[in-house]
């Protein structure tokens, strides 16, 4: 699967807004993303659709974006493996 063109990413623009408010996270490229010196978020297309990795933990796990409601699912991923720990 490749990363995501910039045809692609175009159709994502409101996701990659949101994910450009969460003050820990750089988007080093458009629609890559580091938290710290980790990378925690980049974006995938194939022809199923797109898609989302994200570090869960240790490792990424793959989330689709192609509905609002994939995309909420994605939000809350992002918010959960973004919280600081307690």
């Amino acid at each position: 699967m490749k990363h995501a063109g910039a045809a692609a990413l175009n159709r994502l623009e409101s996701v990659l807004g949101d994910l450009r408010e969460f003050s820990d996270l750089r988007e080093r490229s458009t629609g890559v993303f580091y938290r710290k010196s980790k990378s925690f978020l980049h974006f995938h297309e194939d022809p199923t659709g797109l898609y989302a990795d994200v570090r869960i933990g240790l490792e990424f796990e793959r989330f689709p974006v192609n509905s609002a409601i994939d995309r909420a699912g994605l939000m809350i991923a992002v918010r959960r493996a973004s919280a600081p720990l307690q």
